[in-house]
Order: structure tokens, then sequence, then C-alpha cells
């Protein structure tokens, strides 16, 4: 009993503090220490980006909060620093950081000045966006009909790896790497473009370009003109006039003179076919119709081309294939003397040996006619396959250098001619002749086929006749026909008559365009 009585007096006084403490009114605040956070960087451009900062404590109160930042470590503010110029209404506030440098990496803290000094959250980094690369454009050379040269030269990356370069260019200004461009590398500094496939006297626009993951920058724009793109010159001299009889052509006067041309596709090669009958031949190349503009004679060098040049020289007759360079300095040339034949299954000597043909300066074609197989051919010249031509299935062939092979559908006595008188614009045929039309044994319908006389050096046939009328026509087809005048035939020209019925011997010689009709 007295042990419980003790206990009973001893917890009553530890109540009654208790009871006298739970009633007593506070008479003091507790406040935290200051302290601040660094949340995130978001809005990163090449010049700017924004912080946010955020109030943990704000102990006694604030005066100033923003953000400091530096490309050192640990920046504070007395570096650089942005101060917080909203109305504080959360823990959270944004300050934009302007006027950085780009592609640059910066330190940034949260920052906040109160009566107990500065705080600092904890810090967080950002890089900045590279810019657009610098470049200038070089100013164009070289310029030709189809080709120029340009370039440019890049001073500053932006701040970001140089992926792509060159020149774009067009017709119209500010041109774009949408368009036309050129590619020439990576990276900084001087580079050279080969600006090619331009049309000839056109003006053309030109900016030097850099692309960099910021984008693509451009270099000042630059303007330049092509040149003629063809070249058309003449080759006058002393072997003209009877080298091409009945041509009209004269000695010595370059208006009066075979060409040699170049094409939009290769303005600096100049090519033709020249025939030269004598044994010392002398010409000169005119770049005019006429004695006023430049002309090319023999340079001081053999194989070089000069405007102050002498006569040119070709000692043996020969039809000569001419070839200049004129984009290089001195101007080069050649004259390979060729005689061409023809070449392949189809021909008597198949793929070994030529068939040869034979110049016709008359008409200035080679010619000749060839018993041919069913098969192919090409045309060759010297037994050489570094000349030839071929060409696709056509009634004239348009010949092309090294083209396709020339299908022969029928064995039968073919006219062969190679008309390479006019520069770059090379032709050939293969006929075999026939006569057709109501005077003849097959009507309108079918051809009665004529073979080759080497003795009398025409197509022939021996047949009946009605007295209607009728036409020559090659290879079966229309497309190349021939009427008119027995001592002039023309192509598609009117039906000639046959006045009575009989046996009739017909001949004509289409090289001449000459034809006979004979009754037995």
């Amino acid at each position: 009993m007295k042990m419980k009585s003790i206990l009973k007096i001893m917890m009553l006084p530890v109540a009654a503090v208790l009871l006298i403490t739970g009633c007593t009114k506070e008479t003091s605040e507790v406040r935290l220490d200051p302290a601040l956070g660094t949340n995130k960087i978001f809005n990163v451009t090449s010049s700017s980006a924004t912080v946010t900062g955020f109030v943990v404590a704000e102990g006694d109160g604030f005066t100033e909060r923003g953000i400091c930042y530096d490309i050192q470590p640990a920046p504070t503010v007395a570096k650089s620093k942005a101060i917080y110029t909203g109305t504080v209404t959360k823990a959270a506030y944004n300050v934009t950081l302007t006027g950085l440098s780009f592609a640059t990496t910066y330190y940034a803290r949260a920052y906040a000045t109160g009566p107990e000094g500065t705080v600092y959250g904890s810090e967080r980094s950002f890089t900045t966006l590279p810019v657009l690369a610098t470049l200038t454009t070089v100013a164009a050379t070289n310029v030709q009909g189809t080709t120029a040269t340009s370039g440019g030269n890049i001073t500053a990356d932006g701040g970001a790896a140089v992926t792509a370069r060159g020149v774009c260019y067009g017709t119209a200004p500010n041109p774009t790497v949408a368009g036309s461009k050129t590619t020439d590398g990576t990276g900084i500094g001087a580079f050279v473009s080969n600006i090619t496939g331009l049309n000839g006297l056109t003006k053309y626009y030109a900016r030097a370009y850099a692309t960099n993951s910021a984008g693509t920058a451009y270099g000042n724009e630059i303007s330049f003109t092509t040149l003629v793109s063809v070249r058309n010159w003449y080759v006058p001299g002393n072997y003209v006039a009877a080298s091409y009889p009945g041509s009209g052509y004269a000695d010595w006067s370059p208006d009066k003179s075979p060409m040699v041309k170049s094409t939009a596709a290769n303005p600096n090669n100049v090519e033709g076919y020249i025939y030269m009958a004598g044994t010392n031949n002398m010409f000169k190349i005119s770049a005019q119709p006429s004695w006023d503009g430049t002309n090319y004679g023999a340079g001081t060098t053999a194989g070089t081309l000069s405007a102050t040049g002498g006569d040119i020289s070709l000692p043996a007759a020969g039809f000569y294939k001419i070839n200049i360079n004129a984009g290089v300095i001195p101007m080069t040339y050649t004259a390979v003397a060729m005689t061409w034949g023809v070449v392949g299954s189809a021909t008597p000597g198949d793929w070994s040996s030529d068939t040869p043909l034979t110049y016709d300066p008359v008409i200035q074609r080679w010619t000749g006619v060839v018993h041919m197989k069913v098969g192919e051919f090409k045309y060759r010249a010297n037994n050489d396959w570094a000349f030839n031509y071929g060409a696709d299935p056509a009634p004239i062939f348009n010949l092309v250098a090294g083209g396709p092979n020339i299908a022969i559908t029928m064995e039968d006595d073919y006219q062969i001619m190679m008309n390479l008188s006019t520069p770059n614009e090379y032709h050939g045929a293969a006929y075999r002749w026939g006569v057709i039309g109501d005077a003849t044994p097959g009507g309108w319908s079918d051809d009665t086929n004529m073979t080759w006389d080497p003795v009398g050096g025409v197509f022939k046939v021996t047949l009946n006749l009605t007295a209607n009328s009728f036409k020559f026509r090659a290879n079966d087809n229309w497309d190349v026909n021939l009427g008119g005048d027995l001592a002039l035939l023309t192509l598609g020209g009117s039906n000639i008559p046959v006045a009575e019925a009989g046996n009739y011997t017909i001949t004509l010689n289409p090289f001449r365009l000459v034809a006979t009709v004979t009754k037995n």
C-alpha cells in the first residue's frame, strides 16, 4: 500500500507541468536558413537561354534574386548575373540570359541576396547553339561556253563542323542549294569549284555555300556570262577548189570553204572531215567566214596552232579527220587520214576486216554496193576500232561514234553511203532497191527487187510492164522513194509513166540519181 501511494505522489508534478506548458502562448517563430535550387535550363539558342531558380527557404527574406553565370564553373554575382525583375508570387522564377556567345558552354546558378548575404543554388551547365558559317565567293575565272571555275573561302565554321560546301548557281539571282550546285568537300578554308553543264551565251549567278548543323550559309553573289558554246570555224586553203568540184567552194576564201565545228556539250572539241585531193595541201583555220577575224596557222611546236602562224601543210592526198582542242593554250590539232569501210557479221569480211567504201567528191559521200547477209555491221576506218560509227535502225542512220551495231534483216545487194560532210551531223544509209507501181507485176503492194550490175555500175532489173506508172523504192518502204525525171530523180518525186506495155530493162544509179527505162 505504501509503494502505490508514493508513485501517485511522484506523478502529480509531471502532469501539472505538462498541463501548464500546453496552455502557454508561443512567443517566437522558427525560421530555416535561406536556401536556393537551380531547377532547369531551357529555350537555349545561339545567344540566349532561360534558367529556372527555386527558393527552398527564404530565411529573413531576399532583396534580390536572379541567375549568375560564367564560362567557368562556380559562377558568382561578381561575374555576370541577370536579376529577376518579375513579381514574386511563387517560389520558382525564370530568368532569360542574353548576349551569350554561340557554341559556348556556360555554367549557371540561381542566387538570392538578403540580410544574411548571398546564397547560391546548385550549378547547371548548357552549351549555346552554333551559328551559320562565314564565307565569301571567289570570282569566276576560265569562263567557257559550258564551263566556269569559281569557289569560296570559309573563314569561320560558326561553332559546328562544315559538312558540305561548294557553289550553287543558276540563271536567276540568289541561287540556293535547292538548285544546281557543286560539291567540294567539307571543313573550313579555301576551295575550288568547277562548274559544268552550262549553256552558251548565258548570264549566270553564283554563290558559295557552307552547311553545318545550324543550316546553310551563302557567300556574296557573283555573276558571269558564258562564251559561245559552239565554234563554227572554216578551213580555207589551196586545196579547196580541186577537192570540192561543183560545190561553189573556192581556194583561200573562208566563206567558201569546208567547216569544222564543236557542240554545245563539248565546245572545246572542234572537229570535222576535210577532203584534200592534192599532194601539197596548205590551209589555215579561220574563226570567222572572212579574214577579218582571228585565224590560226602552224604553231612553233608540231601539232599546235598560233594566231600568228603560217600555213599548215598536209603533203599527202586524203580524207582527213581534223580535231582541234580549243581549251588549251596553245591550241592543239590532229589531222588523221582515213579510209572508211563496213565491218560486221553482215559484211563479206565479217568482224575481221573492213569491206572498203570509196569516197565520191562530187556528192561528198563514202559509197559502195555490198552484198550483205542477215546480221549486223558498223562503219569503221583504217581497220581500227578507234574510229567507228554505229546507229539505231532507221532509213537514214544518225551515226554515233562507238554507237550500236546496225541490223541487216534481209540478204541482198545494198547501196551503202556515209555522209561525213557536215561536222557533228554524220549520217549513213543501207538501201536495197526495187520498183513498185501499177505498171509492175506486184502493183502498188509488192516491190520487184533489183540487183547490182558491177559492170554497168547500176541496180538493174528486167521485167514485163503494163502501160501505167511506177517508182523506185528502197527497203520495201515508202520512207525513201525516187520518182520524177529519169535524168535527175528526186526523193518523193512523181510517178514515172510507162507509155506502152512490154518487156523492159530498168536501171538505177542511186548515187547520181539517174535511171533508164529501155523496152527490149
